[in-house]
């Protein structure tokens, strides 16, 4: 089971460089299975239904979101429905949507599971138990278990890699928009990296226009920010698993800057 997973897509230019190099990347790395973060997919805020289609019509199979779930207030009148689509397994009780999901491709199963942190980041209960939960759930279907982490501490994410090696496929980090360079397998078969990265704008800062931001950092002033313009980039992460096992046996980072 060989699967492609897309780092954060931010707004229509993370969209316009997947609808003409996806494709290309899936036959290139021999890919089954495609999971994107797309919480920043529309406009860079949130997700509309229309955009959601438009990234399933991709060959998305799956769509993990974070912090800016909400962002798009139509989201509440599909989130209950898709069942393609996960937002923050930890949210409180009674969040809308559903914090994982089964997905059956070519006759395989697989778990997805999204969870978000909790340093620097809105208080929710804690993605270390709630991963336990959701996993014990999972595990009557399949071996096969995939988590976004969509969290701002890179200690955060490290830990709950080491917390769930061995007992998932993989863990990775969303969210920073920067991808770093630690994919690895760990000790107990699972693989791992801090963060996939941004598919969007490549001039940028984390995908926003660098001026807006500077200028945000060298004044007093309030700034509203915009999606940067420009070529764009494409950060991802290729995990190879075995199906009998869930264990990954091969992984490897993706970055494609189309300047």
């Amino acid at each position: 089971m060989n699967t492609l997973i897309i780092g954060d897509i931010v707004g229509r230019i993370g969209r316009n460089i997947l609808k003409d190099k996806l494709r290309q990347l899936i036959e290139e790395n021999n890919i089954n299975l495609v999971i994107a973060n797309a919480e920043n997919a529309a406009g860079g805020n949130g997700i509309t239904r229309k955009v959601a289609d438009e990234l399933f019509e991709m060959g998305i199979s799956a769509l993990t979101m974070g912090n800016h779930v909400w962002d798009q207030k139509e989201i509440f009148n599909f989130i209950y429905e898709e069942r393609r689509i996960v937002r923050p397994a930890n949210y409180l009780p009674n969040t809308p949507g559903r914090g994982s999901s089964l997905l059956n491709i070519n006759n395989v199963k697989i778990g997805i599971i999204n969870l978000q942190g909790t340093v620097f980041m809105p208080c929710n209960n804690n993605p270390f138990f709630v991963a336990d939960e959701e996993i014990k759930m999972l595990k009557e279907h399949t071996n096969i278990i995939i988590v976004d982490f969509h969290a701002e501490a890179t200690s955060e994410k490290i830990a709950l890699g080491y917390y769930l090696d061995g007992k998932v496929s993989c863990v990775y980090g969303t969210h920073t928009h920067v991808q770093t360079a630690d994919e690895k397998i760990l000790p107990g078969g699972t693989g791992y990296i801090t963060d996939v990265g941004m598919t969007g704008p490549y001039d940028s800062v984390l995908g926003m226009d660098k001026d807006k931001i500077i200028k945000k950092f060298t004044s007093s002033l309030p700034v509203k920010f915009d999606i940067a313009k420009g070529p764009a980039q494409i950060n991802g992460l290729v995990i190879k698993i075995d199906e009998s096992t869930g264990k990954c046996i091969d992984i490897y980072r993706i970055n494609k800057n189309y300047i």
